[in-house]
């Protein structure tokens, strides 16, 4: 860890100057971003770290990043179609717009 110093010592150190460090269990780390992505963490070794009353997260592991794009399913837009009578074509459309179920069915119902 530090050239030469002892983990017990190094976590003794820590311990005098108010910080402690844990490890956290965790098979996925997902973070949101304000642009509609996401940053996704697999397999990833999380530790926290406390330090005078400050908690800190650090997160390693294998790192992939994806849009945040509206998926239209098979199974929604069967629901929408039976529901109001429109067209596929025009519910996928009005789906991919709203990105919500309900929303599209009040929309094409009316």
């Amino acid at each position: 860890m530090f050239g030469g110093v002892n983990p017990k010592q190094v976590n003794a150190m820590m311990k005098q100057m108010g910080m402690s460090q844990e490890e956290i269990s965790a098979s996925r780390v997902i973070i949101e971003r304000g642009d509609e992505t996401k940053i996704i963490i697999e397999n990833p070794n999380v530790t926290k770290i406390e330090m005078q009353g400050q908690e800190t997260f650090q997160v390693t592991g294998d790192i992939t990043e994806e849009s945040a794009e509206v998926g239209v399913s098979e199974e929604d837009v069967q629901t929408v179609i039976e529901k109001t009578g429109s067209t596929e074509e025009r519910v996928r459309e009005v789906l991919e717009q709203t990105g919500d179920l309900a929303e599209t069915i009040l929309e094409l119902s009316e």
